[in-house]
């Protein structure tokens, strides 16, 4: 059976635009954080995933920063990437779409070298990302205003 959407890194015209308006939709307004917290400097050198519905509508997004882009979310590490801005629409949610995003953010961090992600999941989401064979590791902290854990996973 297929899959109702298509993950695929965000290359076109028009989809960074398609990217900031999930995350607009998912951080901003469900979620309260602020839109100046929300998109930042990052954003113009990141690698952007992207799920699309078979009608073209976009369901779900999320970034990979890395190189200099990731050290400071990695420990100085620049052979391990950063996913980060993981956001799946309300009416998408249950379709497998974030674990296909996930793994969608593993192949571009493969397909550029790197050796391991890490991510700083809200704490609520940790079992997602256990189930997806990311590791806790570090205290809780707060990001924009939500409890946060650092996770990695191993390339």
């Amino acid at each position: 059976m297929s899959t109702p959407y298509v993950v695929r890194e965000a290359v076109e015209p028009g989809d960074r635009e398609a990217c900031f308006a999930v995350r607009k939709e998912v951080f901003v307004a469900e979620q309260g954080v602020p839109e100046d917290l929300e998109y930042d400097a990052h954003d113009a050198g990141a690698v952007h995933v992207l799920a699309l519905g078979e009608d073209g509508e976009p369901l779900g997004t999320g970034r990979l920063l890395h190189g200099g882009a990731a050290a400071a979310k990695t420990g100085g590490d620049t052979s391990v990437g950063s996913l980060g801005r993981l956001a799946v629409t309300r009416r998408a949610r249950g379709l497998g779409i974030g674990a296909a995003l996930v793994r969608g953010i593993e192949e571009a961090a493969r397909a550029r070298g790197l050796t391991a992600v890490d991510l700083h999941a809200q704490t609520h989401a940790l079992g997602f990302y256990e189930r997806l064979g990311y590791v806790a590791y570090g205290p809780e902290f707060p990001d924009a205003g939500m409890p946060h854990r650092a996770m990695r996973r191993a390339l």
